[in-house]
């Protein structure tokens, strides 16, 4: 079985669930076993918050434990069998790739096979086969490739929940001099509205709350607190285009694809006024986890 996992900093996406990257351990059983991961006699309340944000997912186990969250939770969508062979497809930041690939496959392909471990109560199994790492975003475009098809520049722009990714293609192959990794991510942009919310208002939001306002759904709260969300939305997006095109990259001229979890936040309050070329939005948060395994899917079918 192939699984592809995007370890986010914000949340973790396989090709068919999504959780946030919170993860709390308890040395006795917790109350229930929703989400509750155990491995080497601990258990893990997988999913609730966000972890606090650290500059290399290698520096502890916590992205390790939410890969087997991962792995339980898609090999149950797919209604596949607890003990199975897994090949995991993986993605680093595009700036970073190179210098992040050996450590990082070290970090997910560890001696200790099969990994065993409960999900929810149930037993898992899995024999680790292999560890495949691809660029972040650019994988999401084998998902799309009519996104650059017939354009002889193109600017991808993945906008994750800490950094801002961008690299240019030209004829449709990466330009490795032109990445680029901004620290602009969606994190950055929450953190600022709570505290204005707080500042102006007094009231405390959370994060979940302002990512609903952000991306137009319906959410109940105080108006002016609402007002402050969506006007530090369109300033988060002006923010960003700007961060853009002082990196060298000018969205009036060429093309852009936008993905990541800030994709449709930037969909939403991008204006006409701006005057951006053409732009492409990949919204789903499942993309980057979908292109690492169909890439995988395509090479074992050579």
């Amino acid at each position: 079985m192939i699984i592809g996992i995007d370890h986010g900093y914000y949340a973790i996406k396989t090709p068919h669930v999504c959780f946030p990257t919170g993860l709390t351990g308890y040395d006795y059983e917790p109350y229930t076993m929703q989400n509750v991961l155990q491995y080497n006699g601990k258990f893990y309340v997988c999913g609730t918050g966000r972890q606090t944000l650290v500059r290399s997912k290698t520096s502890n186990d916590n992205y390790y434990l939410l890969t087997m969250a991962a792995i339980a939770q898609e090999i149950r969508y797919r209604r596949g069998e607890r003990k199975t062979d897994v090949v995991l497809a993986a993605g680093l930041p595009l700036a970073s790739f190179g210098r992040e690939k050996k450590g990082f496959r070290e970090y997910l392909f560890r001696k200790e096979q099969p990994l065993r471990f409960r999900y929810e109560d149930e037993s898992y199994e899995i024999q680790i086969q292999d560890v495949k790492l691809f660029p972040q975003g650019y994988s999401a475009l084998a998902l799309h490739p009519e996104c650059v098809r017939d354009e002889p520049s193109v600017l991808l722009a993945d906008i994750g929940g800490w950094t801002v990714d961008l690299m240019r293609l030209d004829n449709s192959v990466p330009n490795a001099a032109t990445c680029r990794s901004l620290e602009l991510g969606v994190i950055r942009c929450v953190d600022e509205i709570t505290e204005q919310v707080r500042r102006n208002t007094g009231l405390s939001v959370t994060d979940i709350q302002i990512e609903r306002v952000l991306n137009g759904q319906s959410c109940s709260m105080d108006p002016a607190a609402k007002e402050i969300i969506v006007r530090h939305g369109r300033l988060y997006t002006e923010k960003i285009l700007s961060a853009i095109m002082e990196a060298g990259f000018d969205l009036k001229a060429i093309p852009s694809v936008i993905i990541g979890g800030g994709a449709s936040i930037l969909k939403r309050h991008v204006t006409p006024q701006d005057g951006l070329c053409r732009q492409v939005y990949l919204t789903d948060v499942h993309a980057n986890a979908s292109g690492y395994e169909r890439i995988v899917g395509q090479m074992c079918a050579k």
